[in-house]
This record gives structure tokens, C-alpha cells and sequence, in this order.
């Protein structure tokens, strides 16, 4: 396990110093100049150049690079062009938003999908599993921002038993951020539990239909004994690779949710920046987006190692 580890840390390191490559090329040579939009276009050309040079965009690419990322390595993002403030406070004040919140719709998204696509896996046929399968296909076809705002009219407006927006703040106490953040979580939790609930019958259909299971159930297995011991043990590694990702997309691309409830999140952040051309948090954040998803991956291939002893001597 700890050759397999090494292996995986090793691919974790490379993924990161390329992804920071590119991340800083791309956004490097999009269009526009963050000093002509902060002084406007009519500005003199000796005043461009002194916040340039103040801004540190008259150094040449390759050096702007390892400054930047050698910052990114001490916990130093920069500061941002806009509001003259440490990149690392902007993203820590947000983080505690955009974070909470994915872990709380992916818990929701898991405790849903899991029993929903082992019962339809378990009852291939019912009239459970259809109604389960009919339920999914919904989820997948509707999009979240309408969940979000039908849950806005339901929950908040007529029952008024969740806030219709904006967040409190941890200091404000525990429940009533999370009270806050529930709404969202479910807009974002049931589109993802619907991908998930379906993968996880899927997977476990075919586990239904290997030779160990009959083996299982020759040597004195109840069905449900076999489905719990095996199958759904066998039947998990495609459905760590879709919490995976789902995670990563929870947390980065909630950006239209956290509009719907002026959440300040991550994703309003990089929209924000974005419009307003500053490039230092645009990368910063995009790049420890970026570390966030290696990371999850890097944890959901020990998942892998911890749940198909085979997979580790394969690599």
C-alpha cells in the first residue's frame, strides 16, 4: 500500500507543477491590460507604465511565473489589483462559504443516492426501480438553479422555514449558518444525487451478475447477505471516481447557485475578478481549485487501494 501511495503522491506533484503552467500561460495571454482598466483608456502612457511596473506586469513572463507560484508554495497569493488586498484573506473569508457548503451537498448527495440506487439495483424491474430510474432522469434533465428557486418560492417565501439568501457568518453560530446554507446544498445535492444514484445501480447491476455472487449464494448467502458483503463493496470504485469529481465541481462550479443566494462564495470571487480583469486572483483561486481536485483524486485512489486490494499491485 505504501509503494502505491508513493506512486500516486509522486503523479500528484507532477499534476500540480503542470497545472500551475498552464493556469498562469492561459490566463497570462488573455486579452486586455489590468492597468488600462483600472486607469481607463484615456490614461498617459508614463502613468500606465508606473502602475505596470507597480503591479510587477512589466517583468517578463517566466519570472512573473516563479514569483507567483513560489508565493503560492509559502501561502503568499499576492495582493489583488482591485481591492489592494491580500489575495489569501479575500479567498480565506470565502472559503469558509464555498467549502462548507460543497462537503454539506455532497454528504446530502451520498445519503441519497446510495439506499435510492442499492434498492433499484436490488429490485431491477419493480416498480421501485422505475419509479427510482424516473426520478433520477428528472434530476439529471432539471437544472439545479430552477431546484434553487422553486425551493426559494416553497421554503422561504411561503413557509418562511430557511432565509432566501445572503450568509450570516460563523460568528453568528453554528446552526444558523448552517440553516443558511441549507437550501443551497439541496439545489446542488440532487442534481449530483441523481448522477450518483444512477451510477451506483448501474455498477451494481453488474456486480449482480459475476460469478462470485453465485458463488456467494452457493455457500449459504442470503441475497441480502451477498449484496452487502459483495456486491456493493465490488460495485464502489466507479462511484468514488464520480464523488470525486463531483466534489471538485461542487466546489468550484456552484457559481450560479451562489448568485441565486448571494452566497459570497469562491465562485462569485472568480467572477468578480474576472470582470474585473484581476489576474493575480483569478489564477491564485483557479490554481488552488485546481490542488483541491488532485488532491480528491489523490485520496479517491487510495479509496481505490483500500477497497480492491488487487488495483494496487497493478500499478
Amino acid at each position: 500500500m505504501l509503494r502505491y501511495a508513493l506512486k500516486r503522491l509522486i503523479s500528484l506533484v507532477i499534476s500540480l507543477i503542470v497545472a500551475s503552467m498552464v493556469i498562469f500561460a492561459v490566463i497570462e495571454v488573455i486579452p486586455g491590460d489590468p492597468a488600462t482598466l483600472i486607469l481607463g483608456v484615456n490614461a498617459r502612457p508614463d502613468t500606465l507604465a508606473a502602475l505596470r511596473a507597480e503591479m510587477g506586469l512589466d517583468q517578463p513572463m517566466i519570472l512573473r511565473y516563479f514569483d507567483w507560484a513560489g508565493g503560492m508554495l509559502r501561502g503568499d497569493m499576492g495582493q489583488s489589483y482591485t481591492y489592494k488586498t491580500p489575495v489569501s484573506g479575500m479567498v480565506a473569508d470565502r472559503v469558509w462559504v464555498s467549502l462548507p457548503l460543497a462537503i454539506y451537498a455532497l454528504v446530502l448527495s451520498t445519503l441519497i443516492a446510495f439506499p435510492a440506487g442499492i434498492y433499484a439495483a436490488s429490485r431491477r424491474g419493480s416498480i421501485g426501480d422505475v419509479g427510482i430510474m424516473g426520478a433520477t432522469q428528472l434530476g439529471v434533465a432539471v437544472p439545479n438553479f430552477w431546484f434553487a428557486m422553486i425551493m426559494v418560492l416553497i421554503f422561504a417565501i411561503k413557509l418562511r422555514w430557511f432565509p432566501s439568501g445572503g450568509f450570516p457568518g460563523w460568528d453568528k453560530g453554528f446552526w444558523i449558518s448552517m440553516k443558511a446554507l441549507t437550501l443551497p446544498a439541496i439545489a446542488l445535492a440532487l442534481p449530483q444525487a441523481a448522477i450518483l444514484a444512477r451510477v451506483m445501480r448501474s455498477s451494481l447491476l453488474d456486480m449482480l451478475g459475476e460469478d462470485f455472487m453465485r458463488t456467494a449464494r452457493a455457500k449459504g448467502l442470503t441475497r441480502r447477505q451477498a449484496l452487502w458483503r459483495h456486491a456493493v463493496r465490488n460495485a464502489l470504485i466507479p462511484v468514488l471516481t464520480i464523488i470525486g469529481l463531483q466534489f471538485a465541481f461542487l466546489l468550484a462550479g456552484g457559481i450560479i447557485i451562489e448568485k441565486v443566494f448571494f452566497l459570497p462564495g469562491l465562485g462569485r470571487l472568480i467572477f468578480q475578478s474576472i470582470s474585473a480583469r484581476d489576474l493575480i486572483v483569478v489564477e491564485s483561486v483557479v490554481m488552488l481549485l485546481v490542488f483541491v481536485v488532485i488532491v480528491v483524486n489523490f485520496a479517491v485512489d487510495l479509496a481505490y487501494g483500500a477497497v480492491d486490494p488487487r488495483l494496487r499491485t497493478r500499478t
